[in-house]
């Protein structure tokens, strides 16, 4: 069943938030919670600022707002590959990334996928080629009940340098196909006609962060091709799962 995207995010912005437990895996505080709004309920994961660890290559206090941005982006290229995700102001311990929970099975990732699946994964490669995801883990890829594929996990990306490090290379040397390609045009022809790039990302990214953003799609569709993994730079997570 397709996900009722306005009203989730209505709801991730307005409603009423309940804790109900912590993740307890991950090094930055990640809470399970219940968001209720208008009749509708559903469970959220929550992550607030004040429990981000500091990190000496990214931003203090900016890890929650690039799970944000990490939608936003998905969304300007029409992928639909990110939970609807917004940045709460007010949260059950402070301001945070509020993200729509996705039901699936835990078990159930990326080195168990099945070929069909892992064969789904091209928008996948070229979203965290295009945001330079430092951690795409086997698990941060979940398949939904409906069998869409999902992505988690985006609060080390959109560095200016390159720090790319994900488990998803299957496709290195191939063509990016032309759908894909045509949503990195969308992306730059968003930000050519009215800046509508920087103006969603603003209060998210650093300036810099959003102009490298934009030229890395510009890179990736002149380029056209799926890249390698380069030899002179550790290219996979740890743990990959």
């Amino acid at each position: 069943m397709a996900l009722d995207i306005s009203a989730i995010m209505t709801a991730l912005q307005k409603g009423n938030i309940q804790m109900q437990g912590q993740f307890l895996s991950g090094s930055n505080y990640t809470f399970m919670v219940t968001v209720h709004h208008a009749g509708m309920k559903f469970t959220a994961v929550y992550k607030p600022l004040r429990g981000e660890q500091p990190l000496w290559d990214f931003p203090v206090g900016t890890l929650c707002k690039r799970e944000v941005a990490a939608y936003e982006v998905s969304e300007m290229l029409g992928w639909d590959l990110v939970p609807p995700t917004h940045f709460r102001r007010k949260g059950p311990i402070g301001s945070g990334s509020l993200q729509y929970y996705i039901e699936h099975d835990p078990e159930y990732h990326f080195f168990n996928f099945s070929q069909e699946d892992r064969q789904r994964l091209r928008p996948v490669a070229l979203f965290d080629l295009l945001i330079n995801n430092a951690d795409r883990k086997g698990g941060h890829i979940l398949k939904g009940e409906d069998g869409h594929l999902w992505l988690i996990d985006h609060g080390i990306c959109f560095h200016e340098e390159d720090k790319l490090r994900t488990v998803v290379w299957d496709f290195a040397g191939e063509p990016i196909p032309e759908d894909l390609n045509a949503g990195l045009c969308r992306l730059i022809d968003l930000e050519e006609q009215n800046q509508g790039v920087t103006q969603r990302l603003a209060g998210l990214l650093r300036g810099a962060e959003i102009s490298t953003l934009l030229m890395r799609a510009r890179r990736l569709s002149q380029r056209g091709v799926f890249p390698t993994p380069q030899g002179n730079r550790r290219s996979y997570p740890w743990p990959p799962v």
